[in-house]
């Protein structure tokens, strides 16, 4: 088995890496620029540009994976109601890429995806349920399901999920928990959402699941998330109580006084039910992996 890893230098591809690197499985990282993460070895990693055809072509034919997991994304949402030539770009056209070198090598392909597929009306969501994507993000992550779901080759797993926190070195961007801890810590008043719903996922339990995939090259579709679906107000507060912050300056607000340029589904959430019989996936509890984060 030899894993070639797309987005290795964001929080969840530093976080299969490292535990690629604890297992002893072969694998090769790859992000777009330098390695900014400095454990996985520089002789694990490449630069690599998913949207170049010709890079794409010359990695496979160089390190031959057996399996690719692909987190390499656009995630910034109102980012991509911005630049929707990139968004698509990046999540749909990069993906097409990785899945026709997968088919040419008949390799595993399992894709990342995520909970915003869903309109957010009906959850906690199973993995057939109907997909309503409302903004240009979600919609892209629809059009990359469809390439997988569509094809006549059957070998790859999309893993959707939700809100990922955790730890990382070097991250472009920031997560909710470490965001709304740094923010506590500093004291400043807070305006928090108290209408969109969602399971945050931890990222080691996330990585897991995308490994064990690997390893019984599980196929379809497979919801990821963390137990319990939550407010994003209640999940900031339990942060905040967690590590003895004071929560008193965090105020609940409507997501429309907001005014964000893309529009998120109310509530989401997933029926782990698949996830726990075909891999033996038990996420953690929100405040056992924030015990570990304060660790």
């Amino acid at each position: 088995m030899i894993i070639l890893v797309t987005g290795s230098n964001g929080l969840l591809g530093q976080k299969i890496v490292g535990q690629l690197l604890k297992s002893n499985i072969q694998f090769i990282a790859t992000s777009l620029g330098e390695n900014r993460n400095s454990a996985c070895p520089a002789i694990n990693y490449q630069s690599l540009d998913i949207t170049n055809e010709e890079a794409v072509i010359t990695i496979f034919d160089e390190v031959k994976p057996t399996i690719v997991i692909n987190t390499a994304a656009m995630t910034n949402v109102d980012a991509c109601e911005e630049d929707e030539d990139n968004c698509r770009k990046i999540n749909v056209h990069g993906v097409g890429l990785l899945f026709a070198a997968c088919k040419q090598s008949d390799a595993h392909f399992i894709h990342l995806s995520t909970d915003f597929v869903f309109d957010g009306e009906a959850g906690p969501y199973r993995e057939m349920d109907r997909r309503n994507p409302l903004s240009i993000y979600a919609k892209s992550k629809v059009d990359s399901e469809n390439l997988l779901i569509r094809s006549a080759y059957k070998n790859w797993a999309i893993l959707r999920t939700i809100i990922v926190f955790g730890e990382g070195e070097n991250l472009s961007r920031s997560n909710i928990v470490l965001w709304a801890k740094s923010a506590l810590k500093k004291g400043d008043p807070l305006t928090i959402v108290n209408d969109q719903f969602r399971a945050p996922t931890w990222a080691d339990d996330l990585a897991w699941a995308c490994i064990q995939t690997a390893k019984i090259k599980a196929n379809g579709i497979l919801h990821i998330s963390g137990p319990e679906t939550i407010s994003i107000y209640e999940l900031v507060i339990r942060v905040g109580k967690f590590y003895g912050l004071n929560t008193s300056i965090i105020q609940p607000i409507s997501s429309q006084t907001l005014n964000q340029k893309a529009k998120r589904p109310a509530r989401t959430g997933f029926v782990l039910k698949r996830a726990k019989s075909t891999l033996g996936y038990e996420p953690m509890s929100l405040e056992q992996s924030l015990a570990l984060i304060k660790n």
